[in-house]
């Protein structure tokens, strides 16, 4: 597309300037005329210079939309779209409202789009770094089946349970995490000032010290001349798993130690069938097919090894199969989720059973993520108490053999 620079009069005879973006000079009019009906000058603005402000203008970071942001967005798409609004000046209202930087200028960039005849996927689909393959894909079924506002809206409540889910899980393990920096923190002091203080005073008497202190001073001597072959270990092995896990095999075992490990496997179930059941019922009820469906869950699946089971799904869905008795290759899913898949199929609302299940599902791994935490905060109390009470004995013992030394 080229960039065009403007002048036009508005209904009211007031001169404006702007910028569009347009196939041509003429496409670039239809657009400006849908604000202003009469257009006094029109330029294309230098290639160059629209790079460098394009640049420019870039954010640092990761360009994935928020997902509470995009939640918002769908829901105030789903109630405008509703309202009777046409698709591009709701857009250029929705970006007028967003607090969201990013998504603000793609949503202005994509009403000057479809002003200028593109349809909403395609004006979205120059971002798609910027928003999940549900999202594109919701919205492209929409288009084409015609209920584009119903599909806004399930994805609205989609992403609304998802950014609830992240921050629940966030402020659940915000007391975990301050623990343990604090007492990292606290240990790392104690290693490098207390112990070869003290280590330094009862040498200067001549006094043995306790095993237990001694062991201390032991691990503060190995830590102090061994420190940057640790962290550079640590940061090796770091890279090193990086790297491993980005290949196939190195995917497969990561996966599979997250679904058999104690406790997180049995989380990491749930949360893998939470995932297929509401993505599966939003793709369907925004009128994807059944193949269509399930190659995009697959793709967003958390999970390699689900991922995997789901993608041989399609083929056989393809060859007549339905999707329960695919399912049942499945090695993961509990057979809950494949049963519902089989009784959504027979009665005909398979994307109403799904979104059921999903929310089963996503109420499983609440629970489960609670209860781990929950277990999680008196281990670590007790972890720490045992720590500190090595720590008091360690500093304390060699005071009571001090007096001896007088």
């Amino acid at each position: 597309m080229t960039t065009y620079s403007y002048k036009a009069l508005t209904a009211e005879g007031i001169e404006t300037k702007g910028v569009v973006q347009a196939q041509d000079e003429y496409a670039a009019v239809r657009q400006i005329k849908q604000k202003c009906p009469i257009v006094t000058s029109l330029t294309p603005v230098n290639t160059e210079l629209s790079k460098v402000r394009q640049i420019l203008s870039k954010d640092i970071g990761s360009p994935r939309i928020k997902t509470r942001a995009l939640a918002l967005m769908c829901s105030q798409f789903a109630i405008t779209l509703q309202s009777g609004m046409p698709i591009g000046r709701a857009i250029d209202m929705i970006a007028k409202q967003t607090e969201d930087k990013k998504l603000r200028i793609i949503l202005t960039d994509a009403a000057e789009d479809v002003l200028g005849g593109s349809t909403l996927t395609n004006a979205f689909e120059k971002y798609e770094d910027a928003f999940p393959l549900t999202f594109l894909e919701t919205i492209r079924a929409g288009e084409v089946s015609g209920t584009l506002e119903n599909s806004f809206s399930k994805m609205h409540r989609y992403y609304e349970r998802s950014a609830k889910n992240s921050e629940k899980i966030k402020s659940a393990l915000t007391y975990p995490i301050f623990v343990v920096c604090v007492a990292f923190i606290v240990l790392i002091i104690i290693m490098v000032k207390v112990i070869p203080t003290m280590a330094e005073v009862f040498s200067s008497l001549g006094g043995e010290l306790p095993l237990l202190t001694r062991m201390m001073i032991g691990m503060a001597e190995f830590m102090q001349k061994w420190w940057l072959l640790l962290v550079i270990l640590i940061i090796a092995f770091m890279i090193f798993w990086k790297l491993y896990t980005r290949t196939e095999k190195g995917m497969a075992t990561h996966a599979r130690m997250m679904l058999r490990m104690p406790v997180l496997g049995k989380i990491n179930v749930m949360n893998g069938s939470a995932q297929f059941a509401n993505t599966m019922s939003t793709m369907l009820a925004s009128g994807l097919t059944v193949n269509n469906a399930v190659s995009v869950t697959s793709k967003v699946l958390d999970n390699y090894l689900l991922q995997t089971d789901v993608k041989n799904m399609i083929g056989k869905i393809e060859e007549g199969k339905q999707i329960g008795e695919c399912m049942k290759d499945c090695s993961y899913f509990p057979d809950s989720l494949k049963d519902m898949c089989s009784v959504g199929e027979e009665t005909g609302e398979l994307d109403k059973t799904l979104e059921t299940i999903g929310d089963y599902f996503t109420g499983e791994t609440e629970r489960l993520i609670h209860q781990a935490i929950t277990m999680l905060e008196p281990t670590l109390l007790v972890i720490m108490a045992i720590f500190a009470g090595f720590l008091v004995i360690s500093v304390y013992l060699p005071m009571f053999t001090m007096y001896d030394l007088f």
